[in-house]
């Protein structure tokens, strides 16, 4: 395939490795992605759960969880430590005036995560989101599980072809499609190109 193939239109498709080809492709590693979606789910809805019967959290004192986060974040920030500044600046001009807004969120947020990944639906989706969360979290300075979960919902997110499979994505993403395989409109431009 050299350059004049690309000017006629054409374009160069790179091989899979066998062994990305396996993991995100192929249906045989379904089980390995039941595995961690199980786990993340799991731990996502018990975190969820938790706050969701905490007055901090989603009672009658709902958002003063966030707001001591919030202020222990802009905390070490001022000393230097761990929370960039400009992250600093959303949480204390976005998160902290609606706090109550993101505890709720946070809340809700984590248990939907958790039972899309436990059910295996929009697996992809509820993987990405939750490792938003972690990226947040992190980016607030605070660490503890957040690094491993990041990376195993990043997997989720590559893996999202297959990780569902053994779940409702197996039935529900043929019924949605996918970009690659919806039927494209015929228009006279395609008829007079082709």
């Amino acid at each position: 395939m050299g350059r004049q193939d690309l000017r006629e239109g054409q374009y160069v498709v790179v091989p899979e490795n066998p062994v990305s080809m396996f993991l995100f492709g192929s249906i045989r590693s379904a089980w390995i992605w039941l595995i961690l979606r199980l786990y993340l789910g799991y731990t996502w809805l018990s975190a969820g759960s938790k706050k969701m019967t905490a007055d901090a959290w989603t009672g009658s004192e709902a958002g003063a969880a966030i707001q001591g986060f919030v202020k222990g974040a802009l905390a070490k920030a001022e000393g230097g430590k761990d929370v960039p500044s400009w992250y600093a600046s959303f949480l204390e001009n976005v998160v902290l005036p609606n706090a109550k807004l993101f505890s709720y969120m946070v809340a809700f947020g984590e248990v939907l995560i958790g039972v899309g990944l436990i059910v295996g639906l929009l697996t992809g989706i509820a993987a990405f989101f939750g490792g938003t969360m972690n990226a947040s979290f992190l980016f607030a300075g605070s660490v503890s599980i957040n690094p491993l979960l990041f990376i195993l919902a990043t997997w989720l997110v590559l893996a999202w072809k297959v990780a569902g499979w053994y779940g409702l994505d197996r039935w529900a993403l043929p019924l949605l499609g996918t970009p690659w395989t919806r039927r494209r409109s015929t228009t006279k431009e395609d008829e007079v190109t082709s």
